[in-house]
């Protein structure tokens, strides 16, 4: 049972009370952690062993990579309170090997739960689905793209909404994106295009390293929607931000999109008006402050004026 180092730092997560600062506090119920280990003892784990009654001795073999979840990053996502038999079929905990008629059992989609419940409404997962419905990810692939192309439902977390790490978030939203887009496995699954090079494909972007490392990609990719946290209305290709002036600028884009939240919870009335950037990082030509505008305009002005005297006056005292 103590074979792999994630069931312990499991337990100690479970002992101590740890939760990730990106999460709403919910206990998790022993019951749960019981019955989900049923499932753990195999899917937890690279390998897996049983009974072979043909052969009549115990067989070990790998388990599939795409059923092997991470206990530790489960037990710490959105959906770590539930049982692997609320999304799953009862019929996988009563025998081994599993009938192979589950195999074509649905999955369930977000909206299948979320969808109507007000426990849930300031997420505004409506919004969310018809955005989602509008762009191309949708458009291209119909159904066969799904909420779970982008959102593991067995490790996926809110970071934008709650994360203090914007760097962190950035990063986690930015692997999304990676997932797929650098991954000839999946993304080989909805279309039959050739993986690019995304640094070849954003050349054009000045220091292109930099913009990776501090905004996400929908920051140039998805149109913003004033109702939700995060876009998810992906926009054709042709459609991205280009235009540096869009987030370089006092009235940047990135207020509305990935400093939304810390705008929403440190808006300043004045001096400031994007002091949720200055907290965060410099962004050239967003970082900007009104008094000081005034300040260096008023310095440049008697400036420019003390030299036109200066002018003047030598002027004056070399004709005398």
């Amino acid at each position: 049972m103590f074979k792999n180092y994630k069931y312990l730092l499991f337990l100690l997560i479970c002992i101590t009370g740890h939760r990730a600062p990106a999460q709403e506090e919910s206990e998790i119920a022993p019951i749960t952690i019981e019955k989900n280990n049923e499932c753990l003892v195999c899917h937890g784990y690279k390998y897996f062993s049983y009974f072979n009654e043909y052969y009549g001795r115990d067989v070990k073999e790998r388990m599939n990579p795409l059923y092997i979840v991470d206990s530790t990053e489960f037990y710490l996502s959105n959906h770590r309170t539930f049982m692997c038999t609320d999304c799953h079929s009862t019929e996988y905990g009563d025998e081994f090997p599993h009938p192979n008629h589950l195999r074509f059992e649905p999955s369930f989609s977000c909206m299948d739960c979320h969808e109507g419940n007000d426990e849930f409404a300031r997420f505004n997962f409506e919004t969310i689905r018809d955005e989602f419905v509008k762009s191309v990810h949708s458009e291209k692939h119909s159904e066969d793209f799904t909420c779970w192309m982008c959102h593991n439902p067995h490790s996926y977390h809110i970071s934008a909404r709650n994360s203090q790490n914007l760097t962190e978030t950035i990063r986690y939203d930015n692997q999304i994106c990676l997932d797929c887009h650098s991954d000839e496995g999946r993304i080989g699954l909805l279309s039959d295009r050739e993986i690019f090079n995304m640094l070849d494909k954003h050349e054009w972007l000045p220091n292109h390293l930099a913009h990776f490392k501090s905004v996400r990609c929908i920051e140039c990719h998805a149109e913003v929607n004033d109702d939700l946290m995060v876009a998810h209305n992906i926009l054709p290709k042709e459609k991205a931000v280009k235009k540096c002036v869009e987030c370089h600028s006092q009235n940047s884009i990135l207020m509305a999109s990935l400093y939304k939240h810390q705008v929403q919870e440190k808006r300043s009335s004045r001096g400031y008006f994007n002091a949720a950037i200055m907290t965060e990082t410099y962004v050239i030509g967003a970082n900007r402050n009104i008094f000081l505008n005034i300040a260096s305009i008023s310095i440049f002005g008697l400036a420019f004026i003390g030299v036109i005297i200066h002018a003047i006056l030598r002027k004056i005292y070399a004709k005398k």
